[in-house]
């Protein structure tokens, strides 16, 4: 599964040299990586001197295939735009969470704003 880029970035480096990072990646992909994973920059494994034993698809596969609890790659899906909350007088109303019995009740919270734009209690 390969990325799609949207577009190559090149990068000026501090002499004015252009870099082009994507053509850079893309010529040193089978390069074997620094260090002692055996693997080349792509991600395929490598075995002695430097020859692919596996892809990197088919590590990928063997990994997902044993770790089904992995999230799989799935398109997003569109979300319904969710209800904006009421609004009194031009300032949003607060609810009050109630116990769910047999229906569900919506009581009006006992805290309003005053002028200064600080709630206080219905009522003082």
């Amino acid at each position: 599964m390969a990325v799609q880029q949207k577009g190559r970035k090149v990068y000026k480096s501090m002499q004015g040299k252009q870099v082009d990072m994507d053509l850079l990646r893309q010529k040193n992909e089978l390069t074997p990586a620094v260090g002692n994973a055996r693997v080349n920059a792509r991600g395929d494994e490598l075995g002695p001197g430097g020859k692919i034993i596996r892809k990197r698809e088919d590590v990928m596969a063997d990994y997902y295939r044993d770790n089904p609890n992995v999230v799989a790659d799935e398109q997003p899906v569109a979300k319904k735009a969710e209800p904006v909350e009421a609004v009194v007088n031009e300032t949003p109303v607060a609810k009050k969470a109630t116990k769910k019995v047999e229906k569900e009740t919506v009581v009006e919270d006992e805290w309003v704003e005053d002028d200064d734009g600080n709630f206080v209690k219905r009522g003082d």
